[in-house]
């Protein structure tokens, strides 16, 4: 059997959307005939947005698996890690001046990002495992993006190697990035790494056709090599839970939900249902800012709104299982049409009508309405919102749809194993 060493900061018992995609792929690669041989932090060493210690039954007992020291520049915050400004901000942002003055070191200081501290770890291992696996393909994951410059390295290093550079998230372009108050320079020299890695790369995968033709514009040329893998769901976390419907009609959110996703459009629906005499509620799930729960509890009921801090992946499941809609919320950036998170497939899987607040020209829109998953409407339409939320509560409109087998993570599994093939 090959073997293919993947490199991704995030792995069990990290938490989050970011460690799903690679967990679960390499879970499914042995049955195409790839070893996934796993390069990863300790977590001694780490900062991860969660812990989630139930991954760790999609790790097989004979899966490879070399942690390595990182250089922890987020001691800089103390030993309250809920202060590091992270991708989406989710815990609360901090502006107060001490707040801003750390978001900017880190814009500037630190690029990529602050975990640019485990590379030099990482590629010390990474080369001991190459020469001793004789291995001669390598997959780096990204964010953090100072991922890929490993992957960098490593070509550099080993001109023969084969590697693909897999993006989940946009780089310069992602929807937070000036938050962090990066200069010219910083700009300049981050954009130069993106260059770099999309160049030197011999294949870049991506989530969504959006997010590919993104990377194209970065580096034109490159559309040959970009190749699209959604995210998607594993039939397996499914199984031995039966869908249940709630006792009150419950809106179930998962995930995080910090100042960049509008929800006021929403909320407005959410009155207007009420005021009409039906009775509904919203439980959220995850990390959620101070000011967004504020505007919840604004609603009237006292009971109306839940708020659960992070559950594990299996509760997560349940919760879905559980309730009467999903609601999913895109960040109001002018690329959100690129953005198909990692959870709308778990939330179609789970046969429950999704609620989608976000472009509705984007990619998560065509996924909802050509499979008649759910709809996607604009973040201030709360008429059309409050429309599907009433629909949804009629008996003959909810329906189970089977998920489509597309977005299966084994299916998926067999897209990256054709890539792997051809390098």
């Amino acid at each position: 059997m090959k073997k293919v060493l993947i490199i991704t900061y995030y792995w069990p018992p990290s938490g989050g959307a970011g460690v799903q995609r690679w967990l679960k792929f390499s879970k499914y690669l042995p049955h195409y005939g790839w070893e996934p041989v796993i390069l990863t932090v300790d977590p001694e060493y780490a900062t991860y947005p969660a812990i989630d210690n139930s991954l760790e039954k999609d790790v097989a007992p004979d899966t490879k698996v070399y942690r390595t020291k990182a250089t922890d520049w987020f001691r800089l915050y103390g030993r309250d890690k809920s202060k590091v400004p992270s991708g989406g901000f989710a815990t609360n942002r901090d502006d107060s001046s001490r707040g801003k003055i750390f978001r900017f070191i880190r814009g500037n200081f630190f690029i990529p990002d602050p975990r640019r501290g485990w590379n030099s770890h990482a590629i010390r291992k990474a080369c001991r495992l190459i020469e001793d696996f004789n291995i001669t393909g390598i997959i780096t994951t990204s964010p953090p993006h100072s991922t890929q410059l490993i992957g960098l390295a490593l070509k550099k290093r080993f001109p023969s190697l084969k590697w693909i550079a897999d993006l989940r998230d946009p780089w310069t372009g992602i929807y937070y990035y000036d938050l962090f108050y990066p200069t010219f320079i910083s700009k300049a020299i981050d954009r130069s790494y993106e260059r770099t890695v999309l160049k030197e790369a011999d294949i870049i995968t991506t989530v969504s056709p959006s997010l590919g033709k993104h990377f194209e514009s970065g580096l034109p040329g490159a559309e040959e090599k970009i190749k699209i893998i959604n995210n998607g769901y594993d039939e397996s976390d499914f199984e031995n839970i039966p869908a249940s419907k709630p006792l009150r009609f419950t809106i179930s959110y998962t995930g995080t939900l910090s100042e960049s996703y509008p929800v006021e459009g929403f909320i407005k629906a959410v009155r207007e249902v009420i005021e009409t005499g039906r009775d509904i509620m919203i439980k959220f799930t995850g990390h959620i800012s101070d000011s967004q729960k504020q505007l919840f509890c604004s609603l009237p009921g006292t009971d109306r709104v839940q708020f659960l801090e992070y559950l594990d992946h299996d509760s997560v499941i349940r919760q879905m299982l559980s309730a009467s809609i999903q609601l999913l919320v895109l960040p109001r950036d002018k690329g959100n049409r690129s953005f198909l998170q990692g959870k709308l497939f778990e939330y179609i899987a789970s046969g429950k009508p999704v609620l989608c607040l976000g472009p509705p020209n984007g990619d998560t829109a065509e996924v909802l309405e050509q499979g008649g998953y759910g709809a996607c409407f604009d973040y201030d339409d709360s008429e059309g919102i409050a429309g599907f939320i009433i629909k949804s509560m009629t008996e003959e409109t909810r329906t189970n749809k089977t998920p489509p087998i597309e977005f299966s993570r084994k299916i998926l599994t067999g897209k990256v194993a054709q890539l792997l093939g051809q390098i």
